[in-house]
């Protein structure tokens, strides 16, 4: 029993430290923003750089067709003519494949690309890897210059769509670029 409880409590401190970690090494606010390559829910290439000129909310996630990733993603979708209107694009990414990304993205017709990750390189390059292999819940807004201005690391799936859509809003009013 001691064994079991010393086993458990290892795991989950490597887990914290693991944590940690990937929360030190996250992209942060005013640095540029790491390019890549993913394939979307059709299979389609969707680079970053292709992006340039927009203003980018790239929002990570741990699963497709969960009850918090479900309520995130569709308040994206909600909202995505508001983005658009600013020149925004949003770009969800998760660690499941390209068949799992089509599936969700059909059955709550959502109407932005889903980025497949499953060998995990962009999730790391990010910092958004959590020791059980899954993407954090983690979004990063990046400016048309390709510049990260702003990084929300504490998501509440209830209003993150409108507290990103406002965060864009006024950094566009107060000439942030």
């Amino acid at each position: 029993m001691k064994l079991l409880l010393i086993l458990t409590l290892g795991t989950l401190a490597l887990g914290t430290l693991g944590l940690a970690r990937a929360e030190k090494s996250a992209v942060r606010e005013g640095q540029p923003a790491p390019d890549f390559t993913l394939k979307d829910q059709d299979g389609r290439d969707v680079a970053l750089s292709a992006l340039r000129g927009k203003w980018v909310v790239l929002y990570f996630y741990p699963k497709d067709d969960t009850p918090g990733c479900t309520k995130e993603a569709c308040a994206f979708r909600d909202f995505i003519e508001q983005y658009r209107a600013l020149g925004a694009e949003v770009l969800g990414v998760s660690v499941d494949d390209t068949a799992s990304h089509k599936k969700f993205h059909q059955k709550y017709n959502l109407n932005f690309h889903l980025l497949a990750d499953p060998d995990k390189r962009v999730t790391r390059m990010y910092g958004v890897l959590n020791p059980l292999g899954w993407a954090r819940r983690v979004t990063f807004v990046i400016d048309p210059q390709g510049i990260v201005r702003k990084v929300f690391p504490k998501v509440d799936v209830g209003v993150h769509s409108q507290e990103v859509l406002d965060f864009l809003k006024s950094a566009m009013a107060t000439g942030t670029p």
